[in-house]
């Protein structure tokens, strides 16, 4: 066993030896692969989302210095027809990018690679005939071991995120290595490359362009293989005796085509592990700050960024990203990038990106409080005030405040209807951090109530229960709260409990007020 050639088993022991989803399906859509034209594969999906663990498993199914029968016999990979066909019948060449890095210079690096591999295979295969070129090397190391290699190459996209000096020199020597299909066929039985990113573009088109390219935007047959399904989490919040439903609540969000809910397995796993649900992206920054992103000086990305964390979906033109962390000609590059660092979920359908989940958002938030640009301070503190303004019962100065944003966020009422309205009130609310955990269609009494804020633990601010109105008045909608007895599902959250009511009036002439707001104290004591 050896550093780059054939690394061996132990590394996915370990992954078995500890809380594990089985996701060994993989094995088969790459067995499926191999000594094929679809030979080279490159999945991209954000930080802590099992990318390791894939390449891990990898290596410890194909490798053929290792045994690795009883790490699979119990999986479902172990009932498919050419499971003994490609177990353990490989020279696999394993490179982590990340760790390549931290052994050699950014000068060095492409010939560290080519050397330790060179000296692994010659060490393996002693009748190996080394020459100039290292993808001929490896053409004798075919002829000399008997076998095509199986390639994983993890965390490919590091040298371009985390030093852009060598992206050339690194692109070009990807190009050597799979450029020619004939090579390639000569010496890789399949390719399995790993990363955050897609493959850099080099204009329109992908640098490295024969790979099969799978990533948030389209994981097709692999979408599974991002992270946790919900069936998945749901028999992991079973066995640990987790609450399900707040485990919900806080990581789900990413929406695939063709599998549903996904969920970071790296949170859930934590989550099981503390006992505790929180945000754990602050400790697994997914490759930079995400303050580093969402305050850049891009027109009309600080707009987009409220409507985000207000709960309002936005349109994201995908097609122009060049698939790195320094190119970026507007707000939809850097969309799309969170879209691929997972700070953002995606829908191929509508091709709309949204927050995912109460963690993400709480990554938000806290990246907010960071930006001291003038514009995010005044939407934080107008925020905060209308919070502060509706605890006291202001009810002018909350549908002030409700109809200033609605004027300047005139983008989530294009609809004119009672969801449009949501929007803007998800917006104008948007600190509700500070105090709040957020409820939607709240299950309560004879109906849902619209948007319900429920105080965090060891908050004393009373609970809020917001029903909205198009066309009517804000009378009807405190009116309904009562009516409906949305407050009783509130037992036990809070003693005190704020109902209100507002009010759109879309028929009034410009220049009068179209929103009102009524807000009545309920004591549950």
């Amino acid at each position: 066993m050896g550093t780059y050639l054939n690394p061996g088993n132990s590394a996915f022991t370990g992954i078995r030896n500890d809380i594990y989803i089985d996701k060994s399906g993989l094995i088969e859509l790459m067995n499926q692969t191999i000594e094929t034209p679809r030979r080279l594969v490159c999945i991209s999906r954000p930080r802590r989302f099992g990318k390791s663990f894939a390449a891990q498993m990898l290596c410890a199914y194909y490798d053929k210095s290792c045994n690795s029968l009883n790490l699979f016999q119990d999986l479902e990979i172990a009932g498919k027809k050419d499971f003994m066909t490609h177990l353990n019948r490989y020279d696999v060449i394993y490179l982590n990018m990340t760790d390549v890095l931290g052994e050699t210079s950014a000068k060095d690096f492409i010939g560290f690679i080519k050397r330790n591999i060179v000296r692994e295979l010659a060490e393996a295969y002693p009748s190996l005939i080394v020459v100039e070129g290292f993808g001929a090397t490896l053409v004798n190391a075919v002829q000399a071991a008997g076998n095509k290699f199986i390639m994983i190459i993890d965390e490919w996209d590091a040298p371009i995120r985390e030093t852009p000096e060598i992206q050339r020199e690194y692109l070009e020597f990807l190009r050597t290595l799979f450029k020619s299909s004939a090579t390639t066929a000569k010496t890789f039985a399949a390719v399995y490359m790993t990363g955050i990113l897609p493959i850099k573009k080099d204009g329109s088109q992908s640098a490295v362009s024969d790979f099969q390219e799978f990533t948030m935007l389209k994981p097709a047959k692999f979408a599974p293989y991002v992270g946790f399904t919900e069936k998945e989490v749901q028999k992991l919040c079973e066995q640990s005796g987790t609450d399900f439903s707040e485990m919900k609540r806080w990581y789900d969000g990413y929406s695939l085509r063709g599998t549903g809910s996904i969920y970071n397995p790296n949170s859930v796993i934590k989550a099981i592990l503390y006992s505790d649900f929180d945000s754990y992206w602050t400790e697994s920054s997914a490759a930079n700050s995400l303050l580093q992103y969402i305050s850049a000086d891009v027109n009309g990305l600080r707009k987009t960024i409220a409507e985000l964390i207000g709960g309002v979906e936005v349109s994201v033109d995908t097609k122009g990203f060049s698939n790195d962390l320094i190119t970026f000609r507007g707000r939809d590059d850097i969309l799309t990038l969170l879209i691929h660092l997972g700070y953002l979920a995606y829908d191929e359908v509508t091709r709309k990106a949204r927050i995912p989940n109460e963690e993400v958002r709480l990554e938000f938030m806290r990246s907010i409080r960071e930006d001291r640009s003038p514009e995010t301070i005044k939407r934080v503190q107008e925020s905060s005030q209308l919070i502060m303004d509706t605890i006291h019962m202001n009810e002018t100065a909350v549908a002030a405040q409700i109809e200033k944003v609605h004027i300047e966020a005139t983008n989530p009422l294009n609809a004119n209807n009672e969801n449009s309205l949501r929007a803007v009130i998800q917006l104008a609310y948007f600190s509700y951090k500070d105090y709040y955990m957020k409820m939607e269609e709240l299950p309560a009494g004879h109906g849902y109530a619209d948007i319900v804020y429920l105080p965090r633990q060891g908050e004393t601010v009373p609970a809020l229960v917001i029903e909205l109105k198009w066309n009517k008045t804000a009378d009807t909608a405190v009116e309904q709260i009562r009516r409906n007895q949305y407050p009783e599902a509130l037992r036990g959250f809070s003693s005190d409990i704020l109902l209100v009511g507002i009010n759109y009036d879309k028929d009034l002439p410009a220049g009068q007020r179209r929103y009102t707001c009524k807000i009545e104290k309920v004591n549950r004591g």
